[in-house]
C-alpha cells in the first residue's frame, strides 16, 4: 500500500511570493509603467533581498504574461497593444453579459442591492475626485456583477482578466471630463438588471465596453462601423 503524498507545512507567504504580489500590484496600478525595464540589481536592493527570490518572482510574472523576457536585453513590463485590448474587452463582454443574464434569471433580488452599493461607492469616489479609488471601485463593480451570477467558472474566467483590466483602468484615468459619466455607465447596467431587462443589459454592457475602447484605442468605433458596411 502506497503512503499518502506528504507536503511541507506552509505557515506564511514565501519571500518570492511577497515580491511577486508587490510587483504585480505595481504593474496593475501603473507604478511600473508598460514597457519599463526591470533591473534585477535595483529591485533586489529595493526589496532588500538576494537575486534568487527576485528571479523566482519575475519568472512567475513572465508565466502570468505581465512581464516579458527578451534575450540579451532583460525583463520588461508588458505593454497591451491594440489587438490585446480589443481581445480583452471582447472577452469581458462575453463573460459579463452571460453573468448578467444569469442574474436576471436566477439571482436578481440578491444582486440588485450589491450592485447598487458598488456603484454608490463609485459615486463617492467620483465626488471626491480620487481617481485611483474610482478605478478600484469600477473594478469592484464588475467583480460583484460576475460573482453575483453564482457561477464558479465565470468567476475563474473573469479573474484571469483582472490584472489587465486594472491596467486599462489606470490608462483610462482622467479621460472622462466628468467622472460622473463613468459612474452613469455602471448605473445603467445595474438598472437594467433591476428591471429584468436582458436586452437593455446587453446594450448597457456593450456600450460601456465600447466607450472604454474608444478612449483606449481611438478610432475603434468608426473602424467597427466601417467593417459592418
Amino acid at each position: 500500500m502506497s503512503s499518502p503524498q506528504s507536503f511541507k507545512r506552509v505557515n506564511r507567504e514565501s519571500t518570492a511570493g511577497l515580491i511577486t504580489r508587490q510587483l504585480r500590484e505595481a504593474i496593475m496600478y501603473g507604478r511600473l509603467s508598460p514597457g519599463a525595464q526591470l533591473s534585477e540589481a535595483n529591485l533586489a536592493a529595493e526589496f532588500g533581498v538576494s537575486r534568487g527570490p527576485l528571479r523566482e518572482a519575475t519568472q512567475r510574472l513572465v508565466q502570468e504574461g505581465l512581464v516579458r523576457a527578451e534575450p540579451n536585453r532583460g525583463l520588461f513590463v508588458k505593454e497591451l497593444d491594440e489587438h490585446e485590448i480589443r481581445d480583452l474587452y471582447a472577452a469581458r463582454i462575453a463573460i459579463e453579459t452571460a453573468a448578467g443574464r444569469t442574474i436576471i434569471r436566477q439571482h436578481r433580488q440578491t444582486a440588485i442591492a450589491q450592485l447598487r452599493d458598488a456603484y454608490q461607492t463609485m459615486q463617492q469616489a467620483a465626488e471626491d475626485g480620487t481617481l485611483d479609488r474610482l478605478s478600484d471601485a469600477d473594478l469592484h463593480f464588475h467583480e460583484v456583477l460576475v460573482d453575483s451570477a453564482g457561477s464558479a467558472r465565470l468567476q475563474r474566467m473573469h479573474q484571469t482578466l483582472m490584472v489587465e483590466t486594472r491596467m486599462c483602468l489606470t490608462a483610462l484615468q482622467g479621460t472622462y471630463r466628468d467622472p460622473e459619466d463613468q459612474v452613469a455607465e455602471h448605473r445603467r447596467i445595474a438598472e437594467a438588471i433591476a428591471a429584468g431587462d436582458s436586452a437593455g443589459l446587453v446594450d448597457a454592457i456593450e456600450e460601456h465596453m465600447q466607450e472604454a475602447l474608444d478612449r483606449l484605442v481611438p478610432g475603434t468605433r468608426s473602424a467597427g462601423a466601417s467593417a459592418q458596411v
